[in-house]
């Protein structure tokens, strides 16, 4: 495995070129420094994030990108309806496997300053949030074992899968609804399994215009990371760069009494443990 702990991605204040880099702070919550103008310091990482090495050459963040960049991101894998919360208050029996749809690349995004685009399609009064954790997949992998399955995990970060729901009702296929360009922000940091060694005990919560919107926990998901991995590599190959977003608990605007809907500049921000905050502005496309 790779030398480092808490990865990013960034535009470097010293040369104004994309870097990866190794946090030299790691208590702080990048996202909300970032978010709030406070420097920045990271070593910077010599290869890629699948083989880097941490130097002690230090660089200062101009501006954060997503952790995993479009070229790295083979394929975006997604689970639904998988916290028995979010089972309970969209009223549905518990799936008796993986519930699984896709993002294309061109849905991946970045924390702060990048921005939650919803395009003129979906500006229709149902563009949703979603919080979830998500993982990178390190190396190849087929037919894994629940027992290895944590093995191939690079790293974890936060995500939000961004949902037109309008469109989601339309079809038992959810991919287009939950596949427009820019609906899968990931972020701020990626955080390797040397860290969290048990993906099943993090604080997981959504905040929408300063209101807690969701509030959860990844041990109340119904199949586990370990689950998902080996059930998602039956017969099927998985690849390194692969990216996993694992579901997400109860609190979606779609089921708030009023509604919950993201509204043209609005503030979203998922908070995970041992991770940090993905802060991102809502916008409305004009063309």
């Amino acid at each position: 495995m790779p030398s480092w702990t808490h990865l990013i991605r960034f535009i470097s204040v010293e040369d104004h070129e994309i870097h990866l880099g190794q946090l030299v702070d790691t208590t702080r919550d990048v996202g909300i420094d970032s978010f709030n103008g406070i420097e920045i310091k990271a070593y910077c990482i010599r290869g890629t994030m699948f083989d880097g090495e941490v130097t002690d050459q230090t660089l200062t963040v101009k501006q954060l990108l997503s952790p995993v960049s479009k070229d790295e991101c083979n394929y975006i894998r997604c689970l639904g309806l998988n916290y028995k919360d979010h089972a309970q208050e969209a009223n549905l029996p518990l799936p008796r496997a993986p519930i699984l749809f896709t993002k294309p690349r061109s849905a991946l995004a970045g924390p702060y300053p990048a921005t939650i685009n919803i395009p003129k399609a979906a500006q229709d009064g149902s563009s949703d949030y979603e919080a979830e954790l998500a993982l990178v997949i390190s190396k190849t992998g087929r037919d894994i074992s629940e027992e290895d399955a944590l093995d191939y995990v690079l790293g974890y970060t936060a995500s939000n899968d961004v949902s037109a729901r309008d469109m989601q009702m339309l079809t038992a296929q959810w991919s287009f609804s939950k596949g427009l360009d820019g609906s899968c922000p990931i972020g701020p940091v990626l955080v390797a399994p040397s860290v969290i060694r048990d993906p099943q005990s993090l604080s997981i919560k959504a905040t929408y215009n300063g209101e807690v919107v969701q509030n959860g926990n990844t041990k109340d998901m119904i199949f586990n990371v370990r689950q998902q991995i080996s059930y998602l590599s039956k017969g099927t190959t998985l690849e390194p760069g692969t990216l996993l977003l694992t579901g997400t608990p109860a609190g979606i605007g779609f089921f708030r009494n009023p509604k919950v809907v993201l509204q043209d500049k609005g503030d979203m921000r998922v908070e995970i443990a041992s991770i940090g905050t993905l802060i991102n502005e809502v916008r409305y496309d004009t063309l």
